[in-house]
């Protein structure tokens, strides 16, 4: 039975197809005749080859997905390697700060240059939380340094020039009507032409002659702060420049109501009166 079977498929294998072909340039068809079994072997050559085709392209494929996930990976691997380094020159930077006695050391020497805010490295998913916490920390101490010394370079410190307290602050008789009044300032004096610098940070809002304070110079420091600084001789700064503690912004004279060569140095605080030697004490 099974041989009788056989031996059918073999006769139908063996049988030929005619295949005709028409040219679109002859009016002669021609005939090509083919046993079956070459053309079921063709047939499976086609569909293998048409297989293999795909498969290469579909690996292909998968060796370029690959290939850039795992460049992705490295570069990120790079980067929190990097990022470990940078926190590791943060750590040292604040240790450097905490070992300054006071906090007023700490502040000035506080440098947000010296501090980064990258990453960390470990385990590529707990790393990352990891460093989530310590750029936030980082992050939170430079803004709250950055803050701190921002009042610290605004905050008047010192005097504007050296010499003898002719005057302090608050109530005293006027050297010249011979009432009391309220002395919103101190006088320094000194010989004329000494140097006037400003004892914070900040920007000249006035620079001229007012009435009996003579040559006045007017600095506003942010944060609450500015300073007054009359009876100069002649001022170098004008409206708007920029100027730093110990610029010189003006020299000692006798202008307006004033008896002797002398600086009268007022600071204030949101807009009241501040006694300048309570703060050249806490400044020391």
């Amino acid at each position: 039975m099974l041989k009788k079977g056989l031996r059918k498929i073999l006769k139908k294998a063996s049988q030929s197809i005619t295949i005709m072909i028409i040219p679109h340039t002859s009016k002669t068809p021609f005939n090509i005749k083919l046993p079956v079994f070459v053309v079921i072997l063709f047939m499976v050559c086609i569909c293998s080859g048409v297989t293999y085709i795909f498969m290469g392209m579909k690996e292909k494929a998968e060796y370029y997905r690959m290939k850039e996930k795992l460049e992705a990976y490295s570069k990120e691997f790079k980067d929190l390697q990097s990022t470990l380094g940078n926190l590791k020159e943060n750590e040292k930077e604040l240790k450097r700060l905490l070992s300054y006695n006071s906090k007023e050391e700490v502040i000035k020497n506080y440098s947000s240059d010296k501090i980064s805010d990258k990453e960390d490295e470990l385990d590529f998913i707990e790393l990352k939380k990891e460093i989530a916490k310590t750029v936030d920390s980082v992050e939170s101490i430079k803004k709250y340094m950055a803050k701190q010394k921002d009042i610290y370079k605004a905050t008047p410190k010192g005097l504007p020039v050296s010499g003898n307290i002719s005057s302090r602050f608050g109530q005293r008789i006027h050297p010249i009507d011979n009432r009391e009044h309220f002395h919103n300032g101190v006088d320094v004096t000194t010989k004329a032409g000494t140097p006037v610098k400003a004892t914070a940070d900040g920007f000249v809002s006035f620079s001229g002659y007012y009435g009996g304070y003579g040559n006045v110079v007017v600095i506003e420091h942010g944060f609450g702060f500015s300073t007054l600084y009359a009876h100069n001789s002649r001022n170098v700064v004008t409206v708007g420049q920029h100027v730093k503690r110990g610029d010189v912004i003006a020299y000692i004279g006798s202008t307006g109501n004033a008896q002797s060569s002398h600086v009268h140095y007022s600071v204030f605080k949101n807009g009241k009166p501040l006694d300048p030697l309570k703060i050249f004490k806490a400044g020391k």
